[in-house]
């Protein structure tokens, strides 16, 4: 494999594991421009990547080339600004065009979305395959495109990662920019939308920010569970949210869990969230991630044996991205060796990913994503006091500590200030009863449960 296809192979794996804003900012011109002895250097444009990759990603980019080549040992970081615009050799062109083609072949997202709206084509309710797990959030999504601003205003999805939620939000953004051309139209992120009202605020420009926003017809914005704790912005976009949903501008908000679940958020916020329409999307079962797959293979212009797909779709079960992140490999393979891989060799091929997805989490873990879920202190939930927001989350805590680590209830009770086994039991068995009756508790647990298991 040569530097080249060994970094796109690399790309095609993280894509998937970073959000689209971040794998274009600190991705794009990197290049593998050595790889030898097991230590591969990686070309990035400015100091400023070079520090955050080294600092954010490199045990991530490690863990991936490990995976494709056992004996790589290291992997550096090296600054190389662009090449000037000169004549460039034949061997150059070659490898410049068999880049270009991986990148196609590939088909990255990042590389089509539109300046203008920030919307994707490749997401369209065409592809997006529609099952009993997503099946409300589809319709309220299309009710939206058909009359945008009309009905189910705000409309806020969500669900775990992974899932379909950005896939959706920009699905009803392309189809209301078809049916309606003349509207404006804009797709952020959470994080880029924070980002403007920091600069905004820094630069004294918050009001002509709020004038801009004003005139937007449909605001897509996702991941909104970032705004917690982020005073400034909720309050900004308080009045940015009103001012809209006054003139029947259509609002499309995601989140990775219900309006009620997002820790430090204004209560006047989460009425606005929950003063339209709310659908979640589920994990998808096995016939929909299998059927997930084939669409992704006819939109790659491939095509794998039925137990390929179903191997992939058995072993990673909650999340599409990770399904499509694992596609990409053998597509990779399969250009990259002009054989489509059997079952053997996908087993192979896949096997890291595979270990990933049923590695195991620990105490310290779970005590840490539960107290992170609902903005608390690890400690508070080791605390003897009853107030309510720090009760529920420690029975949470006590209830997986049983469920995922089948501790014994003695045990599970030491570990909590020393409490009775019989609190640990009564804990389990409260949530335990009330996952059943509360379908808000369970997405909360599951999506608990799925950052116990994300590789960090």
């Amino acid at each position: 494999m040569s530097n080249e296809e060994l970094w796109q192979t690399v790309l095609a794996q993280i894509q998937f594991s970073v959000s689209r804003a971040n794998f274009a900012t600190w991705f794009g011109g990197t290049k593998i421009t050595n790889s030898s002895n097991g230590e591969v250097t990686v070309a990035v444009p400015n100091l400023f990547a070079k520090e955050w990759l080294e600092n954010k990603y490199q045990s991530l980019i490690l863990k991936i080339l490990r995976s494709l080549e056992p004996n790589i040992r290291t992997v550096e970081f090296i600054i190389k600004a662009p090449t000037p615009n000169v004549q460039k050799t034949e061997a150059f062109n070659r490898d410049e065009e068999r880049a270009l083609s991986l990148e196609s072949q590939l088909q990255f997202p990042e590389f089509q979305v539109d300046q203008k709206t920030n919307l994707n084509p490749r997401y369209n309710f065409n592809n997006f395959i529609v099952g009993g797990f997503n099946e409300l959030a589809h319709a309220a999504s299309l009710a939206v495109s058909e009359k945008p601003g009309l009905v189910y205003n705000p409309l806020f999805i969500y669900g775990g990662v992974g899932l379909g939620k950005t896939h959706l939000l920009q699905a009803t953004g392309s189809a209301i920019l078809k049916a309606f051309p003349d509207k404006k139209i804009k797709y952020t992120s959470s994080e880029r939308f924070i980002s403007k009202i920091v600069d905004a605020i820094r630069n004294q420009e918050i009001e002509e920010l709020k004038k801009r926003m004003g005139k937007i017809d449909v605001l897509i914005i996702d991941d909104v569970q970032f705004f917690a704790g982020k005073e400034k912005t909720q309050e900004e976009f308080f009045h940015i949210f009103n001012s809209l949903f006054q003139q029947q501008k259509q609002i499309i908000l995601s989140s990775d869990r219900p309006p009620n679940a997002i820790p430090a958020i204004e209560e006047r916020l989460r009425s606005r969230f929950e003063g339209g329409m709310i659908a979640d999307i589920s994990s998808p079962d096995l016939e929909t991630r299998i059927a997930i797959l084939q669409t992704k293979c006819q939109e790659k212009n491939t095509s794998f044996d039925e137990k390929v797909l179903e191997y992939i779709a058995s072993n990673i079960q909650k999340n599409i991205r990770e399904m499509e992140g694992a596609l990409n490999r053998l597509l990779v393979f399969q250009k990259l060796n002009q054989k489509t891989p059997d079952l053997t060799t996908v087993r192979k091929l896949l096997h890291s990913l595979m270990t990933t997805a049923k590695k195991s989490t620990n105490p310290k873990k779970i005590l840490e994503i539960v107290a992170a879920f609902y903005d608390l202190d690890p400690n508070d939930l080791m605390t003897q006091t009853r107030r309510k927001e720090i009760v529920k989350p420690r029975q949470i805590a006590m209830f997986l500590f049983r469920q995922e680590l089948k501790e014994s209830y003695p045990s599970i009770g030491r570990r909590f200030s020393g409490k009775d086994h019989t609190t640990a039991i009564y804990a389990y068995e409260k949530i335990a009863r009330l996952i059943e009756e509360d379908p808000t508790l369970m997405t909360e647990i599951n999506l608990i449960k799925q950052r116990l298991y994300v590789e960090i």
